[in-house]
């Protein structure tokens, strides 16, 4: 007797029911004013399935197919009640094998945490969407979900069912737009996507948006993987971390990009894995004296020469180096060294690949449907619609996904001046004007103001550190008074008076000083970080050496003096691999750094003097203690065009040094220089040392006073300076009770 609808057939076996649930499985059927249970299944390629009831296993109730593709139904009329029951399924070549029927289970998501989702405000939605390997129901297996409102249909396809996409539909909950599905017996390391059929119709296989680990490319499958199995030993530094001010600390961060910092040429030039950087990398900085370290993008991403920055799996490290456990390994080390991990986030923009979140269920999903709000032209990707809750709340969710899950201590958000303005990068009439008529996107205001809240809330220790390169105001200010509420701001205005100050011959630094000075007119608007990124090794822009005018000696001290000023300057500092040495090529993402370059001098020295720049900074907290304290700096001299030499203080409560950069190759053997209090000085650091590569021009011994007033101090102090270079001196005390400058 069949008891299914012709209808209901054909979407079955066709994969395009939107409710399989209601179809398949078990169910209490009322006939003729009299009750019973009806079990229906599908399996393509089935010869016979038979019921059994696992209270009674000696109860088997073979099913009747009444579809040649593999639709079976059986009526059980000694039973009046849904009882606990596998399948057994034969195929045609005689293979039996037993499973708990998938559509047999309650939802895995329940209806609260869907309207959460919907509502923007599930910050761990990412517990709850994806492929997740869980026990439900006393059943171990795979629970799966997917945003897709506007999705004709979607099936789970993987490894498990031959991807075929008729063996297990999705079923869609009301009006949430999530798709759902457990499937019993999956295990870890099953592949799988989820195959969508578009609102127009058109078939796509798309990767899991949520899914936690994903086959490296060019393979662009999902993997289910147990994110919950590792143990991580790093509270000794989460303990120090929670006592820590960050505006109060030290931080000089190493960017790096995993795939090109290192690579093992005698085994076909591979990358190294994440417990060799864990080896490697991790001794690496900490002998070099680095605080953080910041990684270029390692969400999964499928073009190497993106860099990362064009992003497929959101919560998956990308698996080139290995597996989600072997980089928490890698986090996990970083911290027990005591550097912390600072993770390069893609908010902005996302890559058009088809098996991605572009047009996922055939609408405009996670991206704008107008191309003028919803695409960068020049990047060639999509726009996320950050009006959209569910879409903020996939963005912020990952951003807490990182932090909770990964132990990652900031994200450094890209391209944020992209997300602010809605014309950047665009000409006329390729771009939307906001309901004001203004350039402002204030949908991505919002949401950045809601993002770095929410992670304010939930972690307030984390780092959200802006790629903002405009005079966007309040980067940094508290949301609650009208600011975006980022901890950090990179300082590109800095870098870019910079770079182009320090390009110039010294004998033409004159006329353009202001570069040098200007960035302290406006250093306190913002909480800055100096950067000399990536971004300025690339693209014809010469490495950091190559920028450097004059010989290679002059090259060198130039590099050397251009760090020094940036370690003196107020603000946090990051420097990009391979800076810190001297290498003389442009980054490329496809090959490793110029380590052979070690082997001569000039590099040696070049790292030597890195490595002691570092400890200076660290050692010495005028640097660094009150980076945002106006009391933490002073000029001294700012305005000696003519000499191109530049003096200041820097200051904290109880010490402070004073730094003096000489930016022409004339060595001046006795220049006066103002300082605050009489007695006896002292040269702690000088970039000119015969050790760094320098000439040798030294202040040995002790440095005395002069009542000369000068540089509008009472006293002052005739110094040697060598050319190109930076010199540090600090007062000589007798007693323990040091002097400042604080109340002068």
């Amino acid at each position: 007797m069949k008891i299914t609808e012709l209808y209901d057939i054909f979407q079955i076996v066709s994969g395009e029911h939107y409710d399989p649930h209601r179809v398949l499985g078990m169910h209490e059927i009322e006939i003729d004013g009299e009750t019973a249970i009806g079990v229906r299944a599908f399996l393509p390629g089935a010869q016979k399935i038979t019921v059994i009831d696992m209270k009674n296993k000696k109860k088997r109730y073979p099913m009747v197919q009444i579809h040649e593709d593999g639709f079976f139904e059986i009526l059980i009329w000694d039973r009046k009640e849904w009882f606990r029951y596998m399948l057994e399924f034969t195929n045609n070549s005689g293979t039996t094998w037993i499973s708990y029927d998938a559509y047999s289970f309650l939802p895995t998501i329940s209806e609260y945490d869907r309207y959460l989702f919907g509502a923007g405000n599930h910050y761990e939605i990412y517990d709850k969407m994806g492929g997740r390997l869980i026990t439900h129901g006393g059943t171990k297996g795979a629970a799966f979900t997917v945003w897709a409102p506007g999705a004709k249909s979607v099936s789970v396809i993987g490894n498990f069912n031959q991807w075929d996409t008729r063996r297990n539909p999705m079923r869609k909950l009301g009006i949430s737009g999530v798709w759902e599905l457990f499937i019993p017996g999956l295990m870890e390391n099953d592949q799988y996507k989820f195959h969508v059929v578009q609102c127009d119709g058109t078939p796509v296989d798309k990767a899991d948006p949520y899914g936690r680990y994903a086959q490296v490319r060019p393979e662009t499958a999902s993997v289910l993987y147990d994110a919950k199995k590792y143990k991580w030993r790093d509270k000794r530094w989460f303990t120090a971390k929670a006592k820590a001010d960050h505006y109060a600390s030290p931080m000089n961060v190493y960017e790096v990009h995993l795939g090109s910092w290192m690579r093992v040429p005698e085994e076909g030039d591979r990358f190294l894995t994440y417990t060799e950087l864990a080896d490697k990398l991790v001794n690496y900085v900490k002998d070099m004296g680095y605080k953080y370290i910041e990684l270029l993008p390692i969400l999964e991403h499928p073009f190497d020469g993106s860099w990362g920055y064009q992003v497929t799996g959101y919560f998956a490290p990308t698996s080139r180096f290995g597996s989600p456990d072997e980089f928490k390994y890698f986090v996990d080390t970083c911290h027990n060294q005591g550097i912390g991990v600072i993770l390069d986030w893609v908010p902005a923009h996302f890559p058009k690949d088809s098996f991605g979140l572009g047009r996922f269920d055939g609408t405009a999903l996670y991206e704008h449907a107008d191309p003028r709000r919803g695409e960068h032209r020049q990047w060639g990707t999509y726009m996320f619609n950050y009006g959209r809750k569910e879409v903020s709340n996939f963005l912020i969710s990952n951003a807490l996904f990182w932090l909770k899950e990964y132990h990652i201590d900031g994200l450094r958000v890209d391209a944020v001046a992209s997300m602010l303005y809605l014309d950047f990068g665009k000409e006329a009439g390729e771009w939307l004007p906001n309901q004001y008529g203004g350039s402002e996107n204030l949908e991505a205001v919002e949401f950045l103001k809601h993002m770095n809240s929410i992670v304010k809330e939930k972690e307030p220790q984390a780092l959200m550190i802006a790629e903002e390169s405009t005079s966007w105001p309040g980067v940094t200010k508290d949301p609650k008074e009208g600011g975006l509420g980022f901890t950090l701001k990179w300082n590109m205005g800095w870098m870019n008076d910079f770079l182009f100050y320090m390009k110039n011959d010294p004998l033409y630094r004159k006329n353009c000083h202001n570069r040098l000075t200007f960035g302290m007119a406006y250093h306190y608007s913002e909480k800055f970080m100096l950067v000399l990124s990536h971004d300025e090794v690339v693209h014809e822009k010469s490495s950091m050496i190559g920028k450097m005018p004059g010989d290679e000696w002059q090259r060198f001290a130039n590099l050397r003096l251009a760090y020094g000023f940036m370690y003196g300057h107020p603000g946090k500092k990051l420097l990009f691999m391979g800076g810190e040495f001297g290498q003389y090529h442009e980054w490329n993402e496809a090959k490793s750094l110029d380590w052979h370059l070690l082997q001569y001098a000039d590099h040696q020295h070049m790292q030597n003097y890195f490595k002691e720049l570092n400890r200076l900074y660290l050692k010495k907290e005028a640097f660094w203690k009150e980076d945002f304290d106006p009391h933490g700096f002073q000029w001294i001299d700012c305005d000696d065009r003519d000499s191109s030499v530049v003096s200041f203080i820097r200051r904290s409560e109880n010490t402070e040094v004073y730094c003096v950069c000489n930016f022409t190759p004339v060595c001046h053997e006795n220049f006066r220089i103002g300082v605050p209090f009489a007695g006896k000085y002292r040269e702690v650091f000088n970039s000119d040392s015969v050790a760094f590569g320098g000439s040798g021009a030294e202040n040995k011994g002790e440095i005395l006073t002069s009542e000369i007033s000068w540089n509008q101090f009472s006293q002052s102090v005739e110094l040697k300076i060598p050319p190109l270079s930076m010199v540090v001196l600090e007062q000589v005390l007798e007693k323990k009770k040091k002097q400042t400058g604080k109340n002068k």
